[in-house]
């Protein structure tokens, strides 16, 4: 760290895997998830315990970092001598984590650029990729700012989900659902738009509705060089088949990942969710 200029942090909605975080430097911000009167830190929920309460419609809620947690990221990277921050986070449309973020900023001696992605997922952790690349190069913050942006705005966010009911317990999609209907059997795919969940297609059927998710995934690639990353929640097997058919379709990725979602998205996408990003190089 201490021969970059910019530090990044980010918060746990990235779903970066930890050994890649280290790899780059990033000090990534935990989200809170809530069951019943039990809170921890997201990294620290064990799966298991989170798809239980959920299934079990016990009381679930997500809550963004404190201030002070940013607040303490800031000054530590200030301390190792970064001369600015790069701040890059969830969507205002989904958690005030941007929020708690400028709270803190406003308290360090160094400047810190907090920037609302209008995303999540994998398409905020490819931002976060190409920001701490950026800064590894020793680019400065307007440098590292524009890799981050160039990436948030070329990349799609693609989300499969069994049913819609915890992004409705969680207020997470509005109109979407009246616009879904509640037929059991018609699957959702979602998308991000405008910093919001928004629907972008229904599908009879669990399998229709991932093919259609890999069709459209493909498509949005095209021939272009991208990084791809599949996304599940308590869903591995369902991931894994996303990613070989996405493997055997596309003839230019730079970048495959696979990962669980954060728990904070797992809480709102609920079991069985699958989610990809396209995110062009």
């Amino acid at each position: 760290m201490s021969s970059r200029r910019v530090a990044i942090v980010t918060d746990s909605t990235a779903c970066l895997p930890p050994q890649l975080t280290e790899k780059l430097g990033v000090t990534v911000a935990q989200i809170q998830v809530r069951i019943g009167d039990w809170v921890e830190d997201e990294a620290r929920v064990p799966v298991p315990k989170l798809v239980d309460a959920l299934r079990g419609q016990l009381d679930v809620t997500t809550t963004p970092p404190d201030p002070g947690a940013f607040f303490w990221s800031y000054a530590d990277a200030a301390a190792s001598g970064a001369e600015a921050i790069v701040s890059l986070h969830v969507s205002t449309g989904l958690s005030r984590t941007v929020e708690a973020a400028r709270q803190a900023a406003a308290q360090v001696q160094v400047p810190v650029h907090v920037v609302d992605t209008q995303t999540c997922g994998m398409s905020l952790g490819y931002a976060v990729v190409a920001a701490a690349t950026a800064a590894a190069a020793g680019g400065d913050a307007n440098h590292v700012l524009s890799a981050a942006r160039h990436s948030v705005q070329r990349s799609t966010e693609l989300i499969y989900v069994d049913t819609l009911e915890y992004l409705q317990r969680g207020g997470r999609i509005g109109r979407a659902a009246a616009l879904l209907g509640s037929a059991l059997s018609m699957k959702p795919l979602l998308t991000v738009a405008d910093g919001r969940i928004t629907p972008l297609d229904k599908v009879l059927g669990a399998e229709r509705a991932i093919r259609k998710l890999i069709d459209i995934a493909a498509k949005r690639a095209g021939q272009d060089a991208v990084d791809i990353a599949v996304e599940h929640f308590d869903a591995a097997d369902r991931a894994g088949t996303v990613l070989d058919q996405l493997r055997a379709k596309l003839p230019n990725v730079r970048r495959f990942l696979v990962t669980q979602v954060s728990s904070a998205i797992g809480a709102h996408v609920g079991p069985g969710a699958v989610g990809v990003t396209v995110s062009p190089v």
